[in-house]
Order: C-alpha cells, then sequence, then structure tokens
C-alpha cells in the first residue's frame, strides 16, 4: 500500500546549518528505503512564501499568496512510499529527520481507476 508522509514544522524551527544537516539525513534515508523497495518518491518544499493557493468560487478562479490556512507548522515537503501497512510506515515515519523538530502525518494514498500508470 502507498503512504504519503507529510513533513510540517514551523520554517524557522532549524538553522541554515541544521537544515542542510537534516537534507543530508533525508537523503541518506530515501536511499535506505530505496534499498528496500519502499521508495517511490520524496523531496523538501521551497519556503511558504513561494506558495499560491487557488480556489474556484462562483465559477470563478481566486488565487492568493501563500498557504490557505494559517498555521504555525507548514507542509515542509513529503515521502510517497511503499508500506505494508500503517506499523510499517510509522516505522518510516519516525526515521525522517524533522520528525524531530515537526510533525509527520501520515496518510494512505487512495488509488483509483483512471490514473495515468508510473
Amino acid at each position: 500500500m502507498k503512504y504519503m508522509l507529510l513533513v510540517y514544522l514551523a520554517e524557522n524551527a532549524l538553522s541554515d546549518t541544521e537544515r542542510e544537516h537534516c537534507y543530508v539525513e533525508s537523503a541518506q534515508l530515501t536511499q535506505d528505503l530505496n534499498a528496500s523497495g519502499q521508495y517511490l518518491s520524496a523531496s523538501p518544499l521551497h519556503p511558504v512564501s513561494t506558495a499560491t493557493s487557488v480556489r474556484i468560487r462562483d465559477g470563478r478562479r481566486v488565487v492568493t499568496d501563500g498557504p490557505f490556512a494559517e498555521t504555525r507548522e507548514q507542509l515542509g515537503g513529503y515521502y510517497l512510499v511503499e508500506a505494508r501497512d500503517l506499523d510499517e510506515a510509522l516505522n518510516i515515519a519516525e526515521r525522517i529527520p524533522p520528525a524531530r523538530f515537526g510533525t509527520i502525518e501520515i496518510r494512505p494514498v487512495l488509488e483509483i481507476e483512471g490514473l495515468p500508470e508510473d
């Protein structure tokens, strides 16, 4: 089963040096997951200041800068993994370096008919 592991943390939770170290650790984790056949995709995101949100209201597109919701923790990246079950996904999530500073949200991916195959 596919799981999306969403990384949330305050953008100022890490210094530049800590952030770079986190990237190195995260890259190693993806190498480990790839070796075990669990890696599907992963990437950090640019800062929330670069975000744009789109909503359709009354048939019209409404574009705003930034995320839709105001929260202390922002979506900072993601991992898409293959795991047998939630327990295995939890074991992967606890290895994600930003888990020490923020929150990892784990959600099973709903697979629907009609989407392009990988």
